[in-house]
C-alpha cells in the first residue's frame, strides 16, 4: 500500500523522499507549505504535533493498521524496521547506524539550521554574532564527519539510514558556506552517496 509522505523541499525532507526510493516502497508526496505556516494546520497536527515536517501517514503499519509518524529519525528507523533494509538487524552492527544518526539528529541539522537563520538576518551585527558561533560549531562537525570517512566507505561501515539522514544536510554545503575542498573525505562520500539512482529519485521528487 502507498505512503503518505507529508514534506517541503528542506534537508529533512530529502531524508525521507532519499529512505523511500532507496528502500523501493510506494509513497505520494504531500507538500507542506511551511512558509504559509500549512504545518500548523489542525489535519496536519493530528499527523505531527510539533508541527514539523517530515511526517508519514503507513496506511499498513504494525499488525496491519494505519500509523502516523513524524520526526525524521524516527521514520527512518521506522522504515527501516519495515523493510529491513538500511539498518541491520545485529545490535553490535546497528549501535554505529544508530551514534551517526543521533549525531545528524543532535547537532548535524540543528547547528548548519541555525547558520541558514543567520545568514537571512538584515541585522548585521545580529547576523555576525550568530554566524560566528553557529558557523564554527558546523564546520567542527564536518570535520567530525571528515575524519569518520577517512578509512570508511560510509559512517557505519556499510550503507544505512545514519548515511540517508546525513546527506540531507551535507546537500546544503553551500548554504552552509563549506567547501568540500577542506573535508575531502565528506565530498568523496557525498558524490558516492548523489551518484546512487534512488538518491537520484530521492532528490528529483517534488516537494513543493
Amino acid at each position: 500500500m502507498t505512503i503518505d509522505l507529508y514534506a517541503w523541499d528542506t534537508p529533512n525532507g530529502r531524508k525521507i523522499s532519499v529512505a523511500l526510493e532507496e528502500m523501493e516502497l510506494p509513497y505520494k508526496v504531500h507538500p507542506v507549505h511551511i512558509g504559509k505556516g500549512e504545518q500548523n494546520s489542525p489535519a496536519f497536527l493530528k499527523i505531527s504535533p510539533n508541527a514539523k515536517i517530515p511526517a508519514i501517514v503507513d496506511p499498513a503499519g504494525p499488525h496491519g493498521k494505519r500509523i502516523s509518524i513524524f520526526e525524521s529519525g524516527a521514520i527512518l528507523l521506522y522504515l527501516g524496521e519495515k523493510t529491513g533494509k538500511l539498518l541491520p538487524k545485529d545490535l553490535g552492527e546497528r549501535i554505529a547506524v544508530l551514534e551517526w544518526l543521533m549525531w545528524q539528529m543532535g547537532g548535524f541539522g540543528p547547528m548548519p539550521g541555525q547558520v541558514h537563520h543567520f545568514i537571512a538576518l538584515e541585522n548585521e551585527q545580529d547576523r555576525r554574532y550568530g554566524l560566528e558561533r553557529f558557523m564554527k560549531e558546523t564546520r567542527r562537525l564536518y570535520s567530525v564527519l571528515d575524519l569518520r570517512l577517512a578509512d570508511r566507505e560510509f559512517v557505519a561501515d556499510q550503507y544505512s539510514v545514519a548515511d540517508i539522514a546525513i546527506l540531507g544536510w551535507a546537500w546544503r554545503h553551500e548554504r552552509h558556506k563549506v567547501s568540500f575542498t577542506d573535508f575531502p573525505n565528506v565530498g568523496r562520500w557525498y558524490d558516492a552517496l548523489m551518484a546512487r539512482p534512488a538518491v537520484k529519485r530521492g532528490f528529483a521528487v517534488k516537494l513543493n
